[in-house]
């Protein structure tokens, strides 16, 4: 029979079939709320997989009064909870901030498959894992992105802080909060530095740009024990040129027109910056080119000051290389925000220090690693350096 000839429900009809409905649910939300001595888990997943059912046809209101009673169970259905979960943001609200019964299993499938405003919840919980971490911060939303990071409970794998790192390039606002995770690794927090801001970039160099005192005094010896051995050890040869001390190319120097960096910077001064110059620049600093080229563009002017300090100029010739670049100064009584920042930056590192930063950044903008760690990058790049003799040769 036709839908049109079917015989229609008046309004009171209706109202009875949605009363029974109502009494129904409760009575099967009853059930499900049993504590496990009074009803076995089969019987409560029975009556679950019913009370979704009705659920599904149900008013919203019915909806969010079952999945009030179903938050505050410790051992609830886990198809019910499904449902609820996956519901109108109204609904699922209820579960997804209360309930302790939902498995890492459901949040993480919950993080794939539902909306922006249900993983914004699911990203408060605490004691998130670093499965379900990673899928809310899967695709990529910065507001779901800067709530799990400000979630101190919540677990963070590297992966996860890959797609956080990634992100924050777009959204430099979650820079700020990338910092304050333990997690976070040099490599991460060097390859950050480049597109944070002024106040984020100085807690970069104040947490990752530390002395490598520790391990020259340890392997003061290794140094004349690889001379020996002609320096033929790749993987030697690359953690020692993370550890040693000297930073400018001596081969390089003993080739160049300019003989030394200082001379170099007096020209670029004298006749402008330009590629060749900035090019044997980078060569005597012992970085690529690749690496001089980001740090001389540098917008901020930080960069400038690691590598004046790491290779050992003084603060006039930072000034130099400044005024080379084109760079503005401002007035005597109020000098340039950047210049100012550069000097402070210049004046608070020490030259290990420095060195340290300068290196790793070499390794990143070379071997493409920018959320690797540093064993990964040191293998990945052909950076030239002079055999000493021993570590006395350093300056």
């Amino acid at each position: 029979m036709p839908l049109t000839n079917a015989i229609q429900p008046d309004a009171s009809q209706q109202n009875n079939t949605g009363k029974t409905r109502a009494i129904l649910a409760r009575r099967l939300a009853d059930i499900v709320c049993l504590p496990s001595s009074r009803i076995t888990p089969v019987e409560r997943h029975m009556s679950g997989d019913l009370l979704v059912g009705i659920l599904a046809q149900s008013p919203l209101d019915l909806r969010k009064r079952c999945a009030r009673r179903v938050a505050s169970l410790i051992d609830a259905a886990p198809g019910l909870l499904r449902f609820l979960i996956h519901d109108e943001i109204e609904v699922a609200r209820q579960v997804l901030e209360d309930s302790e019964a939902l498995s890492d299993y459901l949040l993480v499938e919950a993080a794939r498959t539902t909306t922006l405003d249900h993983r914004l919840i699911i990203a408060q919980r605490r004691g998130l894992n670093e499965l379900v971490c990673e899928a809310l911060l899967a695709p990529g939303e910065p507001e779901v992105t800067a709530r799990v990071l400000k979630n101190r409970s919540a677990q963070l794998s590297q992966n996860g802080l890959s797609r956080a790192l990634e992100l924050s390039r777009e959204y430099p606002t979650l820079c700020a909060i990338l910092l304050k995770r333990d997690e976070l690794r040099p490599a991460q927090g060097m390859t950050l530095f480049w597109w944070a801001g002024p106040k984020e970039r100085a807690q970069v160099l104040n947490r990752f740009a530390v002395g490598r005192d520790i391990m020259q005094d340890i392997a003061g010896d290794i140094f004349s024990m690889m001379a020996e051995e002609d320096w033929q050890d790749l993987l030697v040869r690359k953690a020692m040129q993370f550890i040693e001390r000297r930073q400018r190319n001596r081969a390089a120097i003993d080739k160049s027109p300019y003989s030394s960096l200082e001379n170099a910077v007096d020209t670029a001064l004298e006749t402008g910056m330009d590629a060749t110059l900035a090019e044997e620049i980078s060569y005597l600093s012992g970085i690529k080119p690749v690496t001089g080229a980001r740090i001389l563009s540098d917008h901020g002017g930080e960069p400038i000051a690691v590598l004046c300090k790491a290779t050992g100029l003084k603060r006039d010739y930072l000034l130099k290389l400044w005024r080379a670049l084109k760079r503005p100064t401002g007035a005597p009584d109020t000098p340039d925000p950047a210049l100012t920042r550069t000097i402070q930056c210049f004046d608070s590192l020490s030259s290990n220090k420095a060195q340290t930063v300068l290196r790793y950044w070499n390794w990143a903008f070379n071997a493409e690693t920018h959320t690797t760690g540093l064993a990964e990058a040191s293998l990945a790049v052909d950076h030239e350096i002079t055999t000493p003799n021993s570590a006395a040769a350093f300056v």
